[in-house]
């Protein structure tokens, strides 16, 4: 069977379209067109379905289909091996996690990882989606909560809540609130309950929305919450870990917090030899030590 045929077929599979799997062959319509159509003649079989919208993989595309993306996985996955060196981490490494831990946690550490690893390539992906890493659409994924897909090796990382924050200048022309009720008097500043987010975010937020809040600012991720907050515009829902890097936001109704959310690191089991995604995980984990530590030097001080 020919090889170029099968990673053209692959890719009008995958895009659905002859045009845009051209585009992304560098090939043209009519090119990608011959091909598929020598392919189906070769094994004496419709491939695609063709409608107006574009093109739907018949009984037999979708078997093919099955088999070139097996050998797409195995490729990548043998390409990740081969570009590893023995002593040095170099290449791409996609990562994905959510928009909020991505933003406030992660990409702020990233220089040390650079400086560490000056070669290396990282695609960071902020998504509330999770992402299929058997099927390698990123290489590590930071979740918060225990990734179920089969076939990963997982590593918990630190356990989060989602509490109440504002700025001191906040509280100073505003009355801090001492019980739950006062929540009513001043701006929530939070995600929207039908948005993507953890469960014990979403529960704090609807618990909160019982008190009859006089105003009210929604943002979809926790990064916009934080910069509603850092401008003084109310008392925002943040993850605790926002105050390793703004030690000046105070906790309000410290008693007031959501259940401890998990936060895991996982990968795919074929990539445990992997020395980008070692270095990776070696890396956050040394964060994540170093976060332990200052939470609680700041209790101590407390």
């Amino acid at each position: 069977m020919d090889w170029d045929k099968l990673r053209i077929f692959h890719a009008v599979a995958d895009a659905g379209s002859l045009t845009h799997a051209g585009d992304k062959l560098n090939l043209s319509q009519s090119a990608v067109s011959r091909q598929i159509r020598g392919l189906e003649e070769s094994l004496n079989a419709t491939l695609f379905h063709r409608h107006a919208r574009g093109l739907i993989l018949t009984e037999q595309g979708e078997l093919l289909f099955d088999a070139t993306s097996a050998m797409s996985r195995r490729l990548d996955t043998a390409s990740a091996r081969i570009r590893d060196s023995e002593e040095e981490v170099f290449g791409e490494l996609r990562v994905t996690t959510t928009t909020g831990f991505g933003t406030l946690w992660l990409a702020p550490r990233l220089p040390k990882l650079y400086e560490q690893y000056p070669d290396l390539k990282v695609d960071l992906m902020l998504e509330e989606r999770v992402l299929d890493l058997p099927m390698r659409e990123a290489d590590v994924a930071i979740r918060m909560k225990e990734p179920s897909q089969a076939d990963l090796i997982r590593k918990k990382l630190m356990m989060i809540r989602m509490c109440l924050y504002a700025t001191p200048d906040y509280l100073a022309d505003h009355a801090q609130p001492t019980e739950i009720e006062d929540i009513a008097d001043h701006r929530l500043i939070c995600q929207s309950t039908n948005s993507d987010q953890v469960g014990a975010g979403r529960n704090l937020v609807q618990h909160l929305m019982t008190y009859d809040i006089r105003s009210l600012l929604k943002v979809n991720n926790y990064f916009g919450v934080l910069q509603g907050v850092l401008n003084n515009l109310g008392i925002g829902v943040l993850p605790d870990y926002v105050t390793q890097d703004f030690p000046d936001l105070v906790q309000v109704l410290p008693d007031l917090e959501s259940a401890d959310v998990p936060v895991f690191l996982a990968y795919p089991e074929e990539l445990r030899h992997s020395k980008r995604v070692s270095a990776f995980k070696d890396f956050v984990q040394e964060e994540i030590i170093s976060y332990r530590r200052q939470l609680r030097e700041n209790r101590k001080a407390d």
